[in-house]
């Protein structure tokens, strides 16, 4: 099942996946909600990500631009923009994808 999120259908469209999917959709959320990092800059990059999930840039020569974080080994990935503030850092993540 794959699913596209947008900003207005954006829980509606999570609510479609399976639960065990929503369960990895919500633990990969969770680990860019609380990274030091959520590009994961660096050579131990990935290191603290639990096991079968991964963060890559989408771009190679943009290293600060989106990113996708895969979940379940690969079945799964969000893809996802960090913009940082002061006051008020945001993650957008602008696609889901699992199957």
């Amino acid at each position: 099942m794959a699913s596209r999120l947008d900003e207005r259908s954006r829980g509606q469209q999570k609510n479609t996946l399976p639960p065990p999917a929503r369960a990895l959709v919500d633990a990969a959320r969770a680990e860019l909600v609380t990274a030091n990092d959520p590009y994961f800059r660096g050579i131990d990059k990935a290191a603290d990500l639990p096991t079968g999930m991964s963060v890559e840039p989408v771009q190679s020569t943009r290293p600060s631009g989106a990113h996708v974080i895969y979940f379940d080994h690969g079945r799964g990935w969000l893809r996802y923009v960090f913009t940082r503030r002061t006051a008020d850092p945001q993650i957008v993540i602008d696609e889901c994808i699992w199957h």
